[in-house]
């Protein structure tokens, strides 16, 4: 990953080395491609976000999943294609722009072996993916207050890595 060392910025603020800001890093994209859009959500992977940014960068993860039923206790839309999003790692750093491509809904124990190798965790598998997810999805419903099972809505959303700096 990135350098992680510190320094003081012109405003005596003290960062990291080679970070940069949610909106740093949307600037310099919008720079890049030479539009103006000015929306996007800045967001960390749930369970380790520095491994899960690294696989976005580097191209092995495309896709990722998320409760359903967290959106709507929220009374959050879910993502559309279309919309961008600021990756950041542990630390709240910007480590790549990503553009969403498709989003569906299905439960959990209908989804495919080929959103679980689109997710490029573990070995790629389906047995793999179910493992960490459930698990995942358990803690963060109990969290919530609901429970899980696999007919649970799952959100998943396909994406494309659009920017990762110079």
């Amino acid at each position: 990953m990135r350098d992680t060392g510190w320094r003081r910025d012109q405003d005596g603020a003290i960062r990291g080395e080679g970070t940069v800001t949610a909106q740093e890093m949307w600037n310099a994209y919008m720079k890049k491609c030479g539009s103006e859009h000015a929306e996007y959500e800045a967001w960390a992977f749930g369970e380790d976000a520095d491994e899960l940014a690294e696989l976005v960068v580097c191209g092995k993860k495309t896709a990722t999943a998320s409760a359903y039923p967290l959106y709507e206790r929220e009374r959050e839309p879910l993502p559309r294609a279309g919309e961008y999003s600021v990756i950041l790692d542990s630390r709240e750093q910007a480590v790549c722009v990503i553009r969403t491509d498709r989003v569906y809904v299905t439960p959990f124990r209908k989804v495919s072996e080929e959103h679980a190798r689109r997710e490029g965790e573990g070995d790629g598998s389906l047995a793999y993916w179910r493992q960490v997810h459930e698990r995942f999805f358990r803690q963060e419903m109990k969290e919530a207050g609901l429970s899980f099972d696999e007919d649970m809505p799952v959100v998943c959303e396909e994406f494309s890595c659009v920017y990762a700096g110079e």
